[in-house]
């Protein structure tokens, strides 16, 4: 039997290396499969909590927010291009896209999670993002993704328009924060080990191989 592994994604539907490092993971688990089995499940981190709902440039906010120049921001996009690529991952943002608020976002990815479409739900978000420059913030795109996902599109509304699920949201940010998290993606297995970053699939092979031996 496979041994199962209890994986929490912890990221943001604002942040490429994250979609990266999801579809590394998932390579990684295809390699794995018959010795090691994942229940992921994913876990909320804004990288900007304070974006307003209208968003802004991307480059304008990374510019500002690490004083990057418009050549650094260009290269940078041309880095993450070629790494999503190689996981199979369609990175289309350009000068002109922008970053949303992802709150509402997460609040819809926890509901998503009690109806057992949380991946899909956070695959659609990645794409709509980042390869197809949709704003994640707007209630109809985001109840069109849940719909795409196998969700009821009627209750995703209902779910953004009412706030519910805010205080989930919010103390699961602070519980993953608590526990050391700063930066994402982090990938904690089992509550016990972290893999940071959006690593490439030999890394996560590797690293789910001497996991599950460790605990066999």
């Amino acid at each position: 039997m496979p041994q199962n592994l209890q994986i929490d994604f912890v990221s943001d539907v604002a942040c490429p290396w994250c979609a990266i490092g999801l579809h590394s993971l998932e390579e990684a688990l295809r390699r794995v499969q018959g010795e090691v089995s994942a229940d992921i499940h994913f876990q909320p981190f804004e990288l900007s909590p304070d974006m307003p709902p209208q968003g802004e440039n991307l480059d304008a906010h990374i510019g500002s927010k690490y004083g990057a120049s418009p050549q650094q921001l260009a290269a940078s996009r041309e880095a993450v291009r070629e790494r999503a690529a190689s996981v199979g991952f369609a990175f289309n943002s350009s000068a002109r896209s922008h970053v949303y608020n992802t709150f509402d976002a997460h609040r819809l990815l926890h509901w998503a999670g009690l109806q057992g479409r949380q991946r899909e739900l956070k695959k659609a978000l990645f794409r709509a993002n980042f390869s197809d420059d949709a704003n994640v913030a707007d209630h109809a795109v985001l109840a069109a993704l849940a719909a795409e996902s196998g969700l009821d599109t009627a209750e995703a509304l209902e779910v953004l328009a009412s706030g519910r699920h805010a205080a989930d949201v919010r103390a699961a940010e602070k519980l993953w924060q608590s526990r050391g998290i700063q930066s994402v993606p982090g990938i904690v297995i089992n509550g016990k080990w972290l893999i940071s970053g959006g690593q490439p699939p030999e890394v996560f092979e590797q690293a789910l191989r001497e996991i599950a031996r460790q605990i066999a």
